[in-house]
């Protein structure tokens, strides 16, 4: 039998970063791609530029592949239930991704499992917005169900003003109102299933946002208690055995200690993930390699820690010239290891990551700054200040 032929829709930094582990074992990597300089045009060979949206490309895109998977979830379902009619092995499919692409969808099946959910309604109208905080308590967040991301779609009402300010947002549908939970931070809760059933988890993470944006993950999470974390990993087990996910999925949680489970479920993701970009050097098995076992249904790998490990990101800058920088950065902390996405720079744009795992006797700490010094230097092109 020859070696697999996989198709990605999506050509972003996801996508770039499944080539190297796509080679070392031997498959074909295609992507569709959005344009001929998006990330991972720039590092697979075969990535012709085509719409995801338009179902003719897709099913061009789609032929002699073994399987089809995602670098993003929006790719319109019909298309895809389509093309699995038509006998295209897509994963995950779209009984699935359903619920990372729509949140009032996913909303509605946790709480069928009886998940930790945070207050939440769907809203039609402003006077169901106004009703919904009158009634939970002001303030609460306000969410678009599609097509929002790293904090676009996303407004925090205050109060009943504001939320009457927000009446434009109803343009387009119904959408999720929730309570604003009060949390002691965010963690990530990753895992992999195979069309088969087998399924795996990595540690339960901590990740930091800035501006709706990841900055940092610490894997795993540090003081996080073992029923937190036990409970987190096998709700996102469940998750993903109910919904039937194929692939990695990220299910984004708030802890709340003392309360409940110790967590609420923010959102889900159905592909690698920013909060899993630690595993490409602190796991034996990275979340990239994970996926592509998955998606084929081989056996999955160990997705046991090798060290605590610190992820940080860093996003466009005052350094136009992101290589210029390399040799400072690369000198300054010899262990981090540097991810770059190929991507041309622009003010808050990802365009890379930096891992570092512990050797002995580091602290988080000093983790985080070995990060921070390295992402900084190629960020701003000058060392990272105190």
């Amino acid at each position: 039998m020859s070696f697999p032929k996989i198709g990605v829709i999506g050509g972003g930094q996801l996508a770039r970063m499944m080539a190297p582990e796509a080679l070392n074992l031997g498959f074909e990597l295609h992507v569709l791609a959005e344009g001929p300089d998006v990330s991972a045009a720039r590092s697979v060979p075969d990535a012709p530029v085509g719409d995801y949206k338009d179902l003719q490309t897709l099913r061009e895109f789609a032929q002699g592949k073994d399987v089809v998977t995602f670098d993003h979830e929006h790719v319109p379902n019909e298309f895809l239930t389509t093309l699995i009619n038509e006998g295209v092995d897509i994963q995950p499919r779209p009984a699935a991704l359903i619920h990372a692409q729509d949140k009032l969808v996913m909303r509605e099946a946790i709480e069928k499992l009886g998940l930790p959910n945070p207050a939440w309604a769907k809203v039609d109208s402003v006077d169901e917005l106004v009703a919904f905080g009158d009634k939970i308590g002001w303030p609460i967040v306000l969410k678009t169900p599609r097509g929002g991301y790293d904090g676009k779609g996303v407004r925090i009402l205050d109060d009943a003003g504001e939320a009457r300010d927000s009446a434009d947002w109803f343009e387009n549908g119904p959408l999720l109102a929730e309570d604003k939970v009060d949390f002691s931070r965010e963690l990530s809760a990753m895992v992999a299933r195979t069309p088969s059933g087998q399924a795996k988890a990595w540690p339960v993470v901590h990740t930091i946002q800035v501006d709706g944006v990841c900055d940092e993950v610490i894997a795993p999470a540090q003081d996080i208690s073992e029923h937190t974390a036990r409970t987190a990993a096998n709700a996102a087990l469940r998750i993903a055995e109910e919904f039937g996910v194929t692939g990695v999925m990220a299910a984004e949680l708030f802890e709340t200690p003392g309360v409940g489970a110790g967590f609420v479920i923010n959102e889900l993701a159905m592909r690698p993930h920013n909060t899993g970009h630690w595993t490409m050097n602190g796991s034996v098995t990275s979340q990239f390699e994970q996926h592509l076992r998955a998606v084929l249904d081989l056996p999955l790998g160990e997705t046991r820690e090798l060290g605590v490990t610190v992820m940080k990101n860093y996003l466009g800058g005052a350094n136009q010239d992101l290589y210029s920088a390399f040799a400072a950065a690369l000198a300054a902390a010899p262990e981090v290891k540097v991810h770059a996405y190929g991507k041309s720079v622009r003010p808050g744009r990802k365009i890379g990551h930096v891992n570092v795992v512990a050797n002995a006797g580091q602290s988080v700490d000093e983790l985080r700054q070995r990060a921070d010094l390295v992402a900084a230097l190629i960020r701003d092109g000058v060392p990272a200040t105190a």
